[in-house]
């Protein structure tokens, strides 16, 4: 089902690592990387930028797995584009709260969210325990979006540490986002 569908990774603060599912994904699926110029100090404008020229190299829309960051990302990217349509449907995976007092310092340029609906069909995925968003904010994130939202249980940040592996479950998630919508009778 996800063949014959063009999905990009869009990894948070510092990438994703050897561990993480993001990575893994792409070894195992061939999906692609959206590569930034500094993962370390990461300025919005220049992340929107860069999701922009890749989404534009394609033809078909994209579905986006974003994790942390990458999901804040998408957000501002879909407020400010003009080619909303290169999107098929984001799965929004452990989003951080930017607006707590403890955000770190070097990424101030996504300190203010962006709160408005996605233009397209969204799934977040959150964790009882994330160190980085505490559920009820999560929750309230996934609304501003418009997007759907799940919890995972305690499981951290959803990342390398986690331990989620291949994480097959997460795969489900995306596959369910690349159906066409079914007519309602």
């Amino acid at each position: 089902m996800l063949a014959d569908k063009r999905i990009l990774i869009l990894p948070g603060w510092r990438a994703s690592g050897p561990a993480h599912w993001q990575t893994r994904w792409e070894a195992l699926h061939g999906f692609e990387r959206v590569e930034q110029a500094d993962w370390d100090w990461p300025r919005r404008g220049d992340w929107m930028a860069r999701l922009d020229e890749v989404l534009l190299q394609g033809s078909a829309p994209a579905l986006l797995v974003a994790h942390s960051l990458g999901c804040h990302l998408v957000a501002a990217w879909a407020a400010h584009t003009q080619h909303p349509q290169r999107v098929q449907a984001a799965l929004l995976v452990a989003p951080p709260d930017s607006e707590r007092d403890d955000f770190p310092p070097q990424l101030s340029t996504w300190r203010t969210s962006v709160r408005r609906r996605l233009p397209f069909p969204a799934r977040l995925l959150y964790s009882e325990d994330d160190a980085f968003c505490a559920p009820t904010r999560a929750l309230q994130i996934a609304g501003d979006w418009g997007a759907s939202a799940d919890s995972l249980g305690a499981a951290g940040h959803l990342n390398g540490d986690s331990g989620l592996g291949d994480w097959p479950a997460g795969l489900a998630q995306l596959q369910a986002l690349a159906r066409p919508p079914q007519p309602v009778l």
